[in-house]
């Protein structure tokens, strides 16, 4: 395969969903399938390997490097968005007992292939004692032990450790390479720094498509019937949560039918407290996605949105409300007045409503341990639909003559 034949390849796979790219290869040779995968990111690697059929599956693993094939099997032994997915084999591991000079001259014949950052010094369990920083080796007395020049202050991460959590412990330390030990603490590979914020920037950019049922490993390339079959069940789901809103509204007929002004506000309150909930749901996808949503800060979150929507729906109300006085009055109703109060009151509830839920349904959707962000507009858009509507009618019926 010729030089201007991989790049071309690679050109092509850059673009494409990882299902596509496993169509891709499956009409390729083993050699290029091989060659791709080594090519992508660790995470979409595994990704594209899932994605294929068994038989051609084995046939790229038997036709890569060895290490890199018995690396991707090891990887899939973890879960899916975890720092098992991204991890490297260790390349450049020593003993603590090996010379400054002799680790050099190693070194040297490393290099020639693999990409080396740090080494390494275990045991002969294999567990992690220090790491060599290069500056100190070419510093250090060619005939000094490795346990006097390693630094031996390690930070690793966990294979079983979800992406989130990982990029939130080493987004302040700015390490090229971390080691990814074990409950023992033995060396079990290693993970690239930029492998790993590139993995999390793809669930992060997917995250506006999941919040309205579109699956993350859509792209552009996809085809047409694919995405269908990933859009259409949640728009017949959001079809049904219509049908809910419109039942409020129907059940209110006659009150509409006596005040037919009311009908011309419905769209205002539903964009309003719709508006409200998202920006909730969006500061609480934020916080989970980036780690800052702990444990035991449910509960000011929720507080905080409610507030929020509180003292939004106060403010916002008190414009509504005069535009249904001003409406009202050019139409010559002469509940103008009790129209506005009623807007108003149903602008505040509505919005405290929305920020409520914007902050619940990703909380809830986490704990029944479903994806926070799947199709979770779909959900906030029927509850602030129903409050509002149903608030403002309910009220326009108990008040207005």
């Amino acid at each position: 395969m010729s030089h201007e034949s991989q790049d071309a390849l690679l050109d092509q796979v850059q673009t494409l969903a990882p299902h596509s790219v496993a169509d891709l290869l499956e009409t390729k040779s083993p050699e290029e399938g091989a060659f791709v995968l080594e090519s992508l990111n660790p995470m979409v690697a595994q990704q594209v390997l899932h994605e294929m059929q068994d038989e051609h599956r084995c046939r790229i693993l038997a036709a890569a490097p060895i290490e890199k094939s018995r690396q991707w099997m090891h990887n899939r032994q973890y879960p899916e968005d975890s720092v098992g997915w991204l991890m490297e084999p260790p390349v450049a591991v020593f003993r603590p007992t090996m010379t400054v000079h002799d680790t050099i001259e190693a070194l040297r014949k490393l290099t020639k292939r693999a990409f080396i950052t740090y080494g390494y010094v275990t045991d002969e369990a294999n567990k992690l004692l220090g790491v060599l920083v290069f500056r100190d080796l070419m510093l250090g007395k060619p005939g000094s032990l490795l346990s006097e020049v390693m630094y031996q202050n390690v930070f690793a991460l966990a294979p079983d450790m979800a992406l989130t959590d990982a990029m939130k412990s080493t987004v302040n330390r700015h390490i090229p390479v971390y080691p990814v030990c074990d409950a023992e603490g033995r060396l079990l590979g290693l993970v690239r720094g930029q492998n790993l914020f590139e993995a999390r920037a793809i669930e992060i950019s997917a995250q506006a498509g999941t919040m309205v049922g579109v699956e993350k490993e859509e792209r552009l390339s996809t085809p047409i019937l694919r995405s269908l079959r990933f859009r259409h069940p949640w728009l017949q789901i959001n079809l049904l949560t219509c049908f809910v809103a419109a039942g409020v509204v129907g059940f209110f007929e006659q009150t509409l039918d006596r005040i037919v002004l009311l009908a011309a506000f419905l769209p205002v309150l539903a964009g309003q407290s719709g508006n409200t909930g998202c920006q909730a749901l969006a500061v609480a996808l934020r916080g989970m996605t980036m780690g800052d949503l702990e444990d035991g800060d449910e509960r000011r979150l929720v507080l905080k949105e409610g507030v929020l929507g509180l003292l939004n729906g106060i403010l916002v109300g008190v414009s509504a409300g005069l535009g249904m006085y001003v409406y009202a009055t050019v139409q010559h109703n002469p509940e103008a007045l009790t129209l506005a109060g009623v807007v108003w009151l149903s602008m505040v509830a509505s919005c405290v409503t929305s920020g409520l839920c914007g902050a619940l349904i990703p909380l809830v959707l986490r704990r029944l341990g479903a994806d926070p962000a799947t199709a979770s507009s779909i959900f906030l858009t029927t509850a602030t639909d129903v409050v509002s509507m149903g608030v403002f009618l309910s009220l326009a019926s108990v008040l207005v003559k």
